[in-house]
């Protein structure tokens, strides 16, 4: 059994027969009752997501998940397909599995695997990633001392906005976790 208090994003667990991996995790504490603990998590088996409320104190069920390093290699219209690279072993992960994280994986790198039972729940993403940016209005000097951005669609098709000294063809990495623009990434 694990704490309510110690679930965080990524981590799995198991109610009512059914699994889940969390997605965020909110402590609130409200004047003189006890704490709530609010997390968003995705059911594992169907990819639907919903938010759960416990009280402070409260315990579910902990599941044993693996990680292993695979290399991603496309994606097709429902999987995204890794290849182990020591055993070459290739693992289909349905979309609704991992979501809109799908998005940010490059053929070729390599990204750890989360595995539960055989079975794998998601994909392990750097919290930053560097993308060439595919289109976006020509560069300008701008103010700096202002923070002044304009819409840009990266190689991997995300669209994000971006400081106004950026150009086609720069290189900038992306938080993958808000999809927002973090810095210029050297070349």
């Amino acid at each position: 059994m694990i704490s309510v208090t110690d679930l965080r994003a990524g981590i799995a667990f198991e109610e009512d027969g059914q699994s889940f991996t969390v997605i965020s995790y909110e402590h609130i504490k409200m004047g003189r009752g006890s704490a709530n603990i609010k997390v968003k998590v995705r059911n594992i088996k169907s990819g639907s997501v919903v938010e759960k409320s416990y009280i402070n104190g409260a315990k579910v069920q902990d599941v044993l998940v693996s990680k292993r390093e695979m290399q991603y290699l496309y994606k097709d219209d429902d999987n995204a397909l890794f290849m182990d690279p020591e055993t070459y072993e290739q693992v289909a992960i349905p979309l609704t599995v991992i979501a809109d994280e799908h998005i940010y994986l490059k053929d070729g790198d390599s990204f750890p695997v989360s595995l539960l039972k055989g079975e794998p729940i998601g994909v392990m993403l750097p919290p930053k990633m560097a993308f060439v940016v595919a289109e976006t209005a020509p560069g300008a000097k701008g103010n700096s001392a202002t923070n002044v951005f304009k819409e840009a669609i990266l190689e991997n098709g995300l669209k994000t906005k971006v400081p106004l000294f950026i150009s086609i063809g720069d290189k900038i990495r992306v938080d993958t976790r808000t999809g927002a623009y973090s810095e210029k990434a050297s070349a």
